[in-house]
């Protein structure tokens, strides 16, 4: 692979790159990205080398022209969240604040291949969720009405439409589900998980981004009350700024800063079949039983459901929930009843109080929180990056993060999608 590193200049693929060391037997690619050792000092620290820490760094050095900045990763890239996700790309919300966050999210997933030079194999193959009562014909009107006022595609399906576009349903009038309609939005997809995250690193690392792997945070350095770096396995880090991006391991981090944060953290499973022949061509999501479907590249079906009922931190699940899923997903396409689940995974999701993402300076001075990210992390990846970038810079918020403040949860001001209240499981 092509890298530029720390010469701050990157060698941009091409068809002739491509040509030229398919000539040369692929023996002169160089590495994507450099592997440093921790520098005494940076500018900034990002602790989490997934894909939100990574595009943090890469829009601090593109749009702020700060480029000292260091990455921590406690394992290695896309070993965590970025990695264990059904990588659904979407701005189907409603919520003022939300809305306009992940619609600029989905703008920058639309042309983030050309921006990173790099495929990340962004698909716009439309979304569709479905309704399965005329209750949730309603509620999709009414969120397609707030999308269309706020500028986002949205369409209402009837049911004789849904059947048209996804004939292997089970519409029969003894569904165990009975298909009512859904919401369409063409211009959401999916996108290829791995291939975000060593974008976003080869990009940052270009700019002169510094990543390290196997780099795990043990705790922070403080003059007074500020926090000055951070103590790692491989030794002590100064830094004017450090900006946590660890998803559901926040809360740990949290404490040892001293804080005792509106997150709990949850395992949110994903399964993935054998490969078939192209069957699924859009993203399936069914909410009365919170499922979700679409095909990859490969052919496996990746489908996923709702969180384990419980808190943990490991990066596995329980067997109640494997058979929820797959029985949702034989109930809703009774084509699928013979297929195998190649293998399965868990996620550790920091679950909010109200469902919505935390994007701010902390309470603690010289720290930056990124958490709270529930069942949008993955989609979120570009929009988060740019915003918490510009918050980190300026020390204030990006125009679609000026909601998403830590202190909404001491005032009363939430920003509920759901609807579900304060119950993080619920979300």
């Amino acid at each position: 692979m092509i890298g530029g590193g720390a010469t701050g200049v990157m060698q941009r693929y091409s068809v002739f790159s491509l040509v030229s060391n398919a000539l040369r037997g692929n023996q002169h690619w160089e590495r994507a990205w450099r592997d440093p050792d921790p520098k005494e000092e940076y500018d900034v620290v990002i602790v989490g080398g997934g894909g939100h820490g990574l595009a943090t760094a890469y829009y601090l050095a593109k749009e702020h022209g700060i480029n000292k900045v260091a990455v921590l990763e406690k394992g290695y890239l896309g070993g965590g969240n970025a990695g264990r996700n059904t990588t659904i790309v979407r701005s189907n919300y409603m919520i003022d604040g939300n809305t306009q966050f992940y619609e600029h999210s989905l703008k920058l997933w639309h042309g983030l291949s050309q921006d990173l030079n790099y495929n990340v194999m962004f698909s716009p193959r439309g979304y569709v969720a479905l309704a399965t009562s005329q209750a949730q014909m309603d509620a999709s009107a009414f969120r397609a009405n707030s999308m269309r006022m706020n500028g986002i595609d949205a369409e209402l399906l009837t049911r004789e439409q849904v059947q048209k576009l996804l004939p292997y349903l089970d519409c029969s009038p003894n569904a165990r589900f009975p298909v009512y309609g859904g919401l369409w939005q063409g211009r959401a997809g999916t996108a290829r998980h791995d291939a975000v995250n060593w974008g976003f690193a080869r990009a940052a690392d270009s700019r002169g981004v510094d990543i390290i792997q196997q780099c795990e945070v043990l705790g922070y350095l403080w003059d007074g009350g500020r926090i000055v770096g951070v103590e790692t396995t491989r030794g002590n880090i100064r830094a004017k700024k450090v900006a946590l991006a660890v998803a559901g391991s926040t809360t740990l981090l949290g404490q040892k800063a001293g804080l005792e944060l509106p997150i709990e953290s949850h395992l949110l499973q994903a399964f993935v079949t054998e490969p078939i022949k192209p069957m699924i061509d859009y993203v399936i999501a069914y909410g009365t039983a919170h499922f979700y479907i679409s095909q990859s590249d490969k052919g496996g079906l990746v489908l996923g459901g709702d969180l384990d009922g419980y808190n943990s931190y490991a990066q596995r699940g329980n067997l109640p929930i494997v058979d929820e899923v797959l029985t949702v997903a034989k109930a809703l396409i009774p084509a699928l009843s013979r297929l195998r689940v190649l293998r399965h995974w868990a996620g550790v999701m920091d679950m909010s109080m109200d469902g919505s993402p935390i994007i701010c300076k902390a309470p603690v001075d010289g720290l930056y929180l990124n958490c709270g990210w529930c069942y949008g992390g993955f989609k979120a990846t570009p929009a988060s990056g740019f915003a918490f970038a510009h918050t980190i810079a300026k020390d204030e918020p990006y125009e679609t993060n000026a909601r998403f403040t830590l202190d909404r949860f001491r005032r009363g001001y939430q920003i509920d999608e759901k609807g579900a209240g304060p119950t993080p499981g619920a979300h």
